[in-house]
């Protein structure tokens, strides 16, 4: 069966998180909305006993989840749950967990992403919150950057993997030097905490090309994608890569950290992974990379989520599809056809891990796993990502 041959609800929608570098989608962020009613001449419908707002903001993420399960993808998820609902704490947490357990999704594979502010009296319980969330192996977010009232210590604070500037503000960036000030501010607060910011909701081709000159790497909107993209479709990003491109990028302080003689972290290059447990067979890992064909590598993880093996695309598909490769792996467990994953701490300067990956003279362009400081696997890093930006 095929993405498009699969149903999904009316009410669903499917947003890719778009990496302008490679062009590739590196995560799947979904929504759900009311289901439309049935409307009958002469029936008054009941309407259904409204639930409390957190409930209703969980139930959405988990069927969010469910929706994505249905078209088979192993990209990691984005989910946008309200920050009141996070203040809930256990309760709201322990619903949100089980129901992505249910869905089949693990909490590295999952991005929960906060939006919306929230009153200074709950900051405790927010910032809590987020804590258990990163114990448990979530990813963490923050969407609406810019216009939403949160504190911007609660970055610093929280560590989180992605940042979503407010869609308002990524479009106006193009038309607003002001905006565009802020923007380029913003990305150089994201790149200094180690985090992605990603600019959503882009409609032309002037804002797409704004944002990557201040700095931007991830994006989402029309532009990229519309309301019948689904996971497994192709996308095209209408403005091509150049070198002339990343320039201003590397003025905006991902270049040169004036604040460390070192250079950035390798965090401001991580990508998030596409991992399967160690279990995985070369049938199921095929299948991964046959229908996400921006995926580099796939990361074997053990049951807490550190990396064992990882999976080079390249050697693992010439592997398998030579003459009886097929017949003879297909069945077998893929760590058979894997390297050794090549280890980065989120904390390693990007230049030391360029230098460690040239010392593998066979292996030099294999993508880097990096690690959380409890050893669990964060996303990867293209070697390529680094040559490109840290080239003088």
């Amino acid at each position: 069966m095929s993405v498009q041959d699969v149903i999904i609800p009316a009410n669903v929608a499917f947003q890719p998180v778009v990496d302008l570098d490679t062009g590739t989608v590196v995560a799947v962020e979904t929504h759900t909305g009311p289901t439309d009613e049935t409307v009958i001449p002469g029936f008054t419908p009941v309407p259904p006993p409204r639930l409390d707002p957190a409930v209703e903001d969980v139930r959405r993420a988990v069927a969010a989840a469910h929706a994505t399960a249905e078209v088979g993808t192993l990209l990691p998820l984005q989910l946008i749950l309200r920050a009141e609902t996070i203040a809930h704490g256990q309760p709201a947490l322990a619903a949100l967990h089980n129901g992505l357990r249910d869905a089949g999704r693990r909490p590295h594979e999952v991005i929960v992403c906060l939006s919306g502010g929230f009153a200074p009296a709950q900051r405790a319980a927010v910032s809590a919150a987020l804590s258990g969330l990163r114990s448990a192996g979530y990813l963490i977010g923050f969407a609406g950057l810019g216009a939403s009232h949160a504190p911007l210590d609660l970055l610093a604070e929280s560590g989180p993997y992605v940042v979503k500037l407010d869609p308002d503000l990524a479009r106006r960036a193009a038309t607003d030097p002001r905006i565009a000030t802020l923007v380029e501010a913003l990305v150089g607060v994201a790149h200094r905490v180690g985090t992605h910011l990603l600019a959503p909701g882009l409609t032309s081709e002037d804002q797409l090309a704004q944002v990557r000159e201040l700095g931007v790497r991830l994006v989402q909107g029309p532009l990229i994608a519309g309301p019948e993209w689904r996971p497994g479709m192709r996308v095209t990003v209408p403005m091509p890569v150049r070198e002339e491109d990343r320039q201003p990028a590397r003025r905006s302080g991902r270049h040169r950290d004036h604040h460390n003689d070192l250079g950035p972290r390798v965090s401001e290059y991580t990508l998030p992974a596409v991992t399967m447990p160690v279990s995985a067979t070369a049938d199921e890992v095929l299948t991964v990379l046959s229908s996400e064909g921006g995926t580099t590598s796939v990361v074997l993880v053990d049951e807490h989520h550190r990396p064992k093996f990882s999976v080079d695309r390249t050697r693992f598909l010439l592997a398998i599809s030579g003459a009886y490769g097929h017949a003879l792996h297909a069945h077998k467990p893929a760590s058979r056809l894997s390297d050794a994953p090549r280890l980065v701490p989120k904390t390693v300067p990007a230049i030391a891990a360029l230098r460690a990956a040239g010392k593998e003279g066979d292996r030099v362009y294999d993508d880097l796993v990096v690690t959380d400081e409890v050893g669990r696997c964060l996303g990867i890093v293209r070697v390529s990502d680094l040559i490109r930006s840290l080239s003088p």
